[in-house]
């Protein structure tokens, strides 16, 4: 009897030791894992937000899921896709853009339609986020629509140097001289990346003298990128650097430091995608701003002013923006593929857009995200929308084959190492090797 009481004191023990350890050690063995490829840049006023309030969150909330995240930004975010894509070891979710960088992926099929996941809940987005992307069907719920183009305007320097906003490319033109005399430049932009000044500069362009149709017909063979009509958007944008309007600086300044050079007074203007708000907003780690609240009120988010001979008037290049989308290898049914559609259900829920709209992240897709904690410049992002016309953005369209080659036949042409006639010869080059390739 001694020793059956004994036998029965071990086993309540034991019992006893197993209900007072955490409930994630008992149970670790049983967590469905699954890995992410995010894009993030750690060094924006809203990343700590995204890292507590998104991913952390997200993982206390999941106790039976561990979410193995890999950040990335820029182009090592595209080098390492890439670099999973051809070892095929994709993650189970991954950042993606709709078209353009990403479009390898959808082209292959190696994302999974999100059709059937959505059902009804289709419904709780606008209809501009659920278009096929460019694998013919919805592989993710972008979280937000892109202005690829913004001109942001201090407009408090504007009054301070006696000029007014211009409306016209010759208005700009004429405030180089009397902004070159106070050792000021009339834009800031940081084009050191091969993809900045066609993504926030030249889509617009195109999209104003030539327009969609015209970048459909180029996509399809039916015109040449050595047509005189894109020449001529080559020729304006050679145009810039000429007038003094851009200064070849911009193709040797880093895409990370032109919002300080901005937010310090170096030019009345700054052209970006609208993202880029974000950066000049408080970050909650440190409680500074590149611009403090107050002043951030002094500052317009536009377009560039009208173009000589445009066709779409105060229009931007827009998209629907990037989203997280499964890899096609997750099994159907499977406990890591409920896993990663839980997750990207969170990633597009109402409290992560409603976070990311007060971020300045993105403009939200899904219908009724509203906050009342917006800054002036976030405030002015989303009432920026509704000023402006939307055109392509070129590497959301054209393929990577073809886009690359642009992207650095402007580069060459804003050191002036290039003409345009050069450069379209070399895009059309790229395209001919594309179409062939494809047959």
């Amino acid at each position: 009897m001694i020793l059956r009481k004994s036998k029965l004191v071990v086993v309540l023990l034991a019992v006893l030791v197993v209900s007072l350890l955490p409930f994630n050690s008992v149970f670790a063995a049983k967590k469905v894992t699954i890995r992410v490829l995010n894009y993030l840049d750690a060094s924006s006023p809203g990343a700590s937000r995204e890292i507590i309030e998104v991913w952390q969150k997200f993982e206390a909330d999941n106790p039976d899921i561990l979410v193995i995240r890999e950040d990335q930004f820029n182009e090592p975010f595209h080098h390492k896709t890439e670099a999973y894509a051809a070892a095929g070891k994709l993650p189970e979710v991954l950042y993606v853009w709709p078209g353009g960088r990403s479009s390898t992926l959808h082209e292959k099929k190696l994302l999974k339609d999100i059709t059937p996941f959505l059902g009804d809940k289709r419904n709780d987005f606008i209809d501009a986020a659920l278009v096929p992307q460019a694998g013919g069907y919805l592989a993710m719920v972008p979280i937000g629509l892109t202005a690829s183009h913004a001109m942001y305007v201090n407009t408090a320097l504007l009054e301070e140097l006696n000029l007014k906003m211009p409306k016209t490319y010759q208005d700009l033109k004429e405030m180089v001289a009397p902004l070159k005399a106070v050792g000021k430049d009339v834009i800031v932009m940081g084009a050191q990346d091969d993809w900045v000044m066609q993504s926030v500069l030249y889509s617009m362009i195109f999209g104003r003298i030539a327009g969609n149709e015209k970048v459909e017909q180029f996509i399809a063979g039916k015109a040449k990128f050595t047509d005189k009509v894109f020449v001529d958007t080559l020729k304006f944008y050679e145009q810039l650097f000429t007038d003094g309007v851009l200064s070849r600086k911009v193709m040797q300044t880093p895409y990370g430091e032109a919002p300080a050079l901005f937010a310090a007074g170096k030019a009345p203007f700054m052209i970006d995608g609208d993202w880029r708000a974000s950066a000049f907003l408080t970050d909650p780690t440190t409680d500074q701003a590149l611009i403090a609240p107050k002043d951030q009120k002094k500052v317009t988010i536009t377009v560039f002013p009208a173009i000589p001979g445009e066709v779409n008037s105060r229009a931007s290049s827009i998209v629907p923006a990037v989203g997280y989308a499964m890899s096609a290898h997750v099994k159907k049914g499977s406990a890591e593929e409920k896993a990663a559609w839980r997750l990207i259900e969170w990633l597009n829920s109402m409290e992560v857009q409603k976070l990311r709209l007060e971020t300045g992240a993105a403009f939200p897709t899904r219908k009724g995200v509203t906050s009342d904690r917006l800054e002036p410049l976030a405030q002015e992002r989303a009432e920026f929308y509704g000023r402006i016309s939307g055109t392509y953005v070129l590497d959301d369209k054209i393929a990577p084959e073809v886009c690359i080659p642009l992207n650095v036949g402007l580069q060459e042409i804003g050191m002036g190492l290039a003409t345009p006639e050069q450069v379209a010869q070399k895009v059309q080059a790229a395209y001919d090797g594309w179409a062939k390739a494809k047959k």
